[in-house]
Parts: C-alpha cells; sequence; structure tokens
C-alpha cells in the first residue's frame, strides 16, 4: 500500500520541495513531482536550477525527449510517465505540489506532500490527509518549521 508523508510548516513551499528533491536525487531516489498549476511548475524549476550548483538535481518537464533518462519529473499530467529512468530505476515516488488528491496516486509507493503555512495551502492539505486517512492509507507527518 502507497505510504503518505506529510510535510508541513514549511515557512516556502517551493524551497522546501526543492530541499526535499535534492535529497532524494542525492539518495539516487527517482521521483515524479505532480504541479499541473503552470506557476507552481516554473517556480519549482527556477528553484532547482538557482540551487548551489555542487547540489544540481537534474530534472526536466514530462514531455522532455529527455524524460525517460531523467530522475526528476516536473509533470503537469501523470497519464504518460516513463516507465523506467535509463538505469533503470523506477518512478516509483510522487510529490504532490497541487491543491488535489493526484489521480492513481495509489500506484506510487509513496507519496510526499509539501504543505506551507499558508492557509491557501494547509485547508486543501488537511482535506487530502482526512482522504488518505479515511482510507487506511499509512501517513507520516513531519514538521518543517523552522526550515527552508
Amino acid at each position: 500500500m502507497t505510504q503518505i508523508f506529510f510535510y508541513h510548516g514549511a515557512a516556502d513551499r517551493i524551497a522546501a520541495a526543492a530541499g526535499l528533491i535534492a535529497k532524494a536525487w542525492a539518495q539516487k531516489k527517482p521521483l515524479v513531482v505532480y504541479a499541473p498549476d503552470p506557476a507552481v511548475a516554473g517556480a519549482l524549476d527556477r528553484a532547482l536550477w538557482t540551487r548551489n550548483p555542487l547540489d544540481f538535481v537534474p530534472h526536466v518537464n514530462l514531455d522532455s525527449p529527455l524524460a525517460a533518462e531523467t530522475g526528476v519529473l516536473i509533470a503537469d499530467r501523470l497519464d504518460a510517465l516513463p516507465p523506467d529512468t535509463a538505469d533503470g530505476a523506477r518512478h516509483d515516488r510522487l510529490m504532490n505540489l497541487s491543491g488535489e488528491v493526484p489521480p492513481a496516486f495509489s500506484r506510487f509507493s509513496s507519496v510526499i506532500e509539501v504543505v506551507s503555512e499558508d492557509a491557501e495551502v494547509r485547508q486543501p492539505a488537511r482535506e487530502r490527509f482526512k482522504f488518505y486517512k479515511d482510507r487506511g492509507y499509512e501517513i507520516q507527518t513531519l514538521d518543517l518549521t523552522g526550515k527552508a
């Protein structure tokens, strides 16, 4: 069953997401980032490009010709993911940066939700938390208060 991770209390949701993505990349864990809002996807792309050059995270949009070879995908939809990265690692982790439960989320081994202190982000996140909990998913909460 899919594990759900709620990282909450982030002062800056995009910066926190970029930090978590960098950590996953450093551990060689491929990741799909679901960001159907072009403004959110663009902000995340910029945040990943402007990180410390020693911590560079290779990433592309889902429609890129390099998507099958890249470990971090920023996706505006989840219906056309490449099956594997070039090294054979599956994209089985999903970071949700949308305001809704991602479609077909249960096909992933884990879902990562990043929640800021902003009420516009927090309230829909509470509804997603309840959705997952009501369906019996294991949920882990991690506090980012005072972190990026």
